[in-house]
């Protein structure tokens, strides 16, 4: 009894000391902030990395040098996202050799949406419009989460990010005023789409493990039902804009101006956060052939990072 009331006068002041400001790397913390942060933040990490396959397979299929252009610079943009996050992660102990490792063994996850193929073009679109937008409304709040270098990097990836679904939108609204093709093409990578989106934010609020304690630490500000809603709210009159429809014919609620969204298959997310979505198998196939095939470059540059000291001591 005397250990449970000392751990919850112990989490009580450290809650009581995320809420004056941030936490830095060097400042005391539990071992379980510790840890949650690095599992959120190699995760978040991950899904940057893991997110440039399905957009980078059309790099060279984009219709105009313009769209190519614009892709391949989104797609560098999130190699530097994982690469900051890779780096506020190493600020607490673990390293980025460690989190590959996990996420190639199976131990770590991504983002369930990057487990969706991009069978047209209108599916980057949809990539930059939904996924992109749903990041939005994800990692905005980050920008004030308790740990420093995660709301810091978060800062500079969310003003990134917002130019993406800006990309996301315009491709969109380019299929939406084109040809009945081009139409039918954007309403239909819509339709694929929008579920595994809303499945972005998480299960359920009573079925999250660890938000309720990720958010007494401020590392999450609101909950996933509250982001999930906020993104609805945001898309679907952006859908009609774009006359297209959004599956399950959202209804606006006059009192609290909340737009509805119908029913999720919870069990298809289940499915694919435990490795049977339709790309999981190749995705992680592609990361170890990059961990393999760069396996040469980071030994070299740990030769020559050797050399250049030995150099400096003599």
């Amino acid at each position: 009894m005397r250990k449970k009331n000392a751990a919850d006068a112990a989490d009580a002041a450290f809650c009581a000391r995320v809420a004056e400001g941030f936490v830095e790397p060097g400042d005391a913390m539990p071992d379980g902030y510790r840890a949650t942060l690095i599992r959120q933040m190699s995760q978040h990490a991950h899904s940057e990395i893991v997110g440039m396959e399905p957009e980078g397979n059309w790099i060279t299929r984009a219709p105009s040098l313009r769209r190519k252009a614009i892709l391949l610079a989104k797609v560098q943009d999130e190699a530097g996202h994982g690469l900051y996050l890779y780096g506020a992660a190493e600020t607490l102990g673990t390293t980025r050799a460690e989190m590959t490792r996990q996420l190639l063994a199976g131990e770590a996850k991504y983002s369930s949406i990057f487990n969706y193929p991009a069978l047209t073009w209108a599916d980057i679109g949809a990539i930059g419009w939904l996924v992109d937008g749903a990041a939005i409304i994800n990692q905005v709040p980050l920008c004030r989460c308790s740990f420093g270098p995660y709301a810091r990097a978060m800062q500079r990836i969310c003003k990134e990010e917002s130019f993406h679904q800006r990309q996301g939108f315009e491709i969109m609204l380019a299929l939406a005023r084109g040809e009945k093709a081009q139409r039918e093409m954007a309403q239909n990578s819509l339709n694929r789409w929008w579920e595994p989106t809303l499945m972005m934010f998480g299960p359920p609020d009573g079925e999250s493990r660890h938000s309720a304690q990720s958010m007494r630490w401020k590392i999450k500000l609101h909950s996933n039902d509250e982001l999930r809603q906020r993104f609805v709210n945001m898309i679907v009159p952006q859908a009609r804009y774009l006359k297209l429809r959004v599956p399950g014919s959202p209804k606006k609620d006059r009192r609290t101006g909340d737009y509805s969204y119908g029913p999720i298959n919870w069990e298809e997310f289940r499915n694919v956060i435990a490795g049977n979505g339709p790309c999981n198998r190749d995705r992680l196939r592609a990361r170890k052939k990059a961990e393999e095939d760069g396996k040469w470059v980071r030994e070299a540059s740990a030769a020559f990072a050797k050399k250049h000291l030995e150099r400096r001591a003599a």
